[in-house]
């Protein structure tokens, strides 16, 4: 675990999160909101946009197995322990500082993949001679869309949070690669 109870000092800048990671975690955005608000459900460029989130979500998965240090689930798995280290560090009000993602941020975009990947599949579904029309694949697809929505807010909201408990620059991380601490 790459975590450390003492924060480092001021102006330490540390390259985190490599192009990839960057270019996944960005264009993902862009499908999901492009498919949320800008183009028709069921139509061919909604289908399409939903098939390359879920081939981007399969390309993470992958770097999260070879790519970069920060860059893979080895680096930042959830285990149970290193959740409840983290939440009784942040009850106590001193936060572990992880280079790259804590373990409420690892189980969060963990989370955010699974829903892509099945509203991928409920999205397919929908597609196909058995489940065309079904109403309980489409509202299940809805479920899914709404509840990735609301995670991704959360997430934004608690990047924001954390950044200013830790002291960080999780956003300017998130374009440069490259974590700041103030």
């Amino acid at each position: 675990m790459d975590a450390q109870p003492l924060r480092p000092p001021p102006g330490t800048r540390v390259p985190v999160w490599d192009v990839f990671v960057r270019c996944f975690h960005w264009s993902l955005v862009g499908c999901v909101l492009a498919n949320q608000f800008v183009l028709e459900a069921g139509e061919l460029a909604h289908r399409w946009t939903g098939y390359a989130a879920c081939a981007l979500v399969g390309a993470r998965m992958v770097w999260g197995l070879v790519g970069s240090r920060h860059a893979r689930f080895a680096d930042f798995w959830p285990s149970p322990a290193r959740v409840m280290a983290h939440l009784r560090a942040l009850v106590r009000r001193q936060p572990l500082h992880h280079v790259g993602h804590n373990p409420l941020g690892a189980l969060m975009m963990l989370t955010l993949m699974a829903l892509v990947l099945a509203l991928g599949v409920s999205g397919w579904l929908q597609g196909t001679d058995r489940f065309f029309g079904v109403e309980w694949v489409q509202d299940l697809h809805e479920a899914l869309a709404q509840t990735l929505l609301l995670l991704a807010a959360l997430h934004a909201v608690a990047a924001l949070l954390m950044g200013r408990l830790e002291r960080t620059h999780l956003l300017r991380a998130m374009v440069t690669g490259v974590k700041q601490f103030d």
